[in-house]
């Protein structure tokens, strides 16, 4: 399982043997793997204090888990064709040990194995400074990962726009990458080259009958240029000022003049932008996503006279361009960048956990500071209900009303402000590294 129960009970002889029964019954009944969980000692403060960051830290814990999972995500995103390798990009720093400290571990294995970091959260600090550091580097994280987000979310959707116009049907598509500067008479006073589609089953009608359709239409001007599963491009030209009326029987006849006007300056800026935007993509994020899915066709440099969009001859043109994209090497700067700062995040995040079960065991326990806590993992979902019990059992003895409440749910406690789903006789916090569940 995925999920972590974090428990602590008071330190002297009594629940120390209470806590040696757990695991024993736990142990023998293959309920749970059972962990010391290692929390140094804080300068304790006032209790009127430990109170305010008990409100604060359980904030600060639904903040840094809402963080942690939309980063997972953003990670899910941006690997695109890759996500059955998201895992192995979710990983923590080794931790303190000096034979661990360059290695990544998986999530399991950070929070079984957790020290707490003395370099980045002193305890010699008061705690509540050391709960502003936490909570600083998180927010600043999540301040990072909204403007990162926003400018790759809205490369992709241009990048989506474009695409869809270059894959749509000849009535839809752009046509910057099909048609050419010699498919048109240009610059001409008198004279206009028009773009028809012709369904195919009337390509040959309109062969017949395309220099009737009006007058002053130029003979054998018309040319094939392009073809996709329902039509094909022609090209006609003719006198401008019978353009309307050419258009007017076209139409009747169920030719589709398609209105396009060729502007060489507008055809390359449209190309350019095309180029910068796949670039960008390639430079500034994950390489290896940055090609559009295969079968993509979005301004090749090649150019297709005459042969079917899609077609073998088209697709082998333009393949090693797409696969130079497709097969980018190494990881873009987000992608490093949410791997480094999900880790950072992820951290902070069970270092809370830490400043949450050592808080709420001194309001609970008392002073002098004397518990201790422990990390279960439950082996199944089916044995949740029983591992309760077990844990109810034992420790009954440090809250009765409490642990009554547990098997009785019409059992309120007085003063306590908590549904009593979530009190138990003992420190209890949950868990749970299903971020993408």
């Amino acid at each position: 399982m995925s999920e972590f129960w974090l428990i602590s009970a008071p330190g002297d002889k009594e629940n120390v043997q209470a806590l040696e029964r757990m695991n024993t019954v736990t142990s023998k009944s293959n309920l749970s793997r059972n962990t010391k969980f290692a929390i140094p000692d804080f300068k304790v403060g006032t209790l009127d204090s430990l109170v305010g960051l008990s409100d604060e830290l359980g904030k600060l814990d639904a903040f840094a888990e809402s963080l942690i999972k939309r980063m997972a995500q953003s990670v899910v995103d941006v690997m695109e064709d890759s996500e059955g390798k998201v895992q192995e990009n979710l990983l923590a720093n080794g931790g303190l040990k000096e034979k661990m400290k360059c290695l990544k571990l998986d999530l399991t294995s950070f929070v079984t194995h957790f020290e707490w970091d003395m370099a980045k959260y002193p305890v010699k600090q008061p705690l509540v400074s050391v709960v502003d550091t936490v909570a600083k580097q998180l927010v600043q994280i999540d301040a990072d990962l909204k403007s990162r987000t926003a400018t790759y979310n809205a490369l992709k959707t241009a990048l989506e726009n474009l695409e869809r116009r270059s894959t749509g049907n000849l009535f839809t598509r752009t046509l910057s990458d099909i048609v050419s500067k010699e498919d048109f008479v240009l610059d001409s006073e008198y004279l206009v080259t028009l773009l028809v589609i012709v369904p195919k089953a009337s390509y040959s009608q309109w062969q017949k009958t395309y220099e009737s359709l009006s007058d002053m239409v130029v003979p054998r001007s018309t040319k094939l240029i392009a073809e996709d599963a329902e039509g094909g491009l022609f090209t006609v030209t003719l006198f401008r000022r019978v353009m309307d009326d050419f258009k007017t029987k076209a139409r009747e006849n169920k030719f589709m003049v398609r209105e396009f006007y060729y502007d060489e300056k507008e055809i390359k800026k449209e190309r350019e932008e095309m180029a910068r935007l796949l670039s960008d993509k390639q430079q500034q994020y994950q390489n290896s996503c940055v090609a559009l899915k295969k079968g993509s066709s979005i301004y090749r440099d090649h150019k297709v006279k005459g042969a079917p969009l899609g077609s073998p001859a088209r697709l082998a043109a333009g393949q090693p361009d797409r696969e130079r994209e497709s097969e980018g090497e190494g990881e873009g700067p987000l992608l490093r960048w949410l791997k480094v700062n999900f880790s950072e995040a992820f951290i902070a995040w069970i270092h809370i956990k830490a400043l949450r079960v050592f808080v709420e065991s001194v309001l609970r326990y008392g002073l002098p500071v004397n518990f201790q806590a422990v990390l279960l993992q439950p082996h199944k979902k089916s044995a949740t209900k029983r591992l309760r019990e077990v844990l109810n059992s034992v420790f009954r003895h440090l809250d009765e009303v409490a642990a009554a409440s547990t098997l009785d749910a019409s059992v309120e406690i007085p003063g306590l402000q908590l549904s009593t789903q979530d009190y138990f006789p003992y420190v209890y916090f949950r868990i749970d590294l299903g971020l993408l569940d």
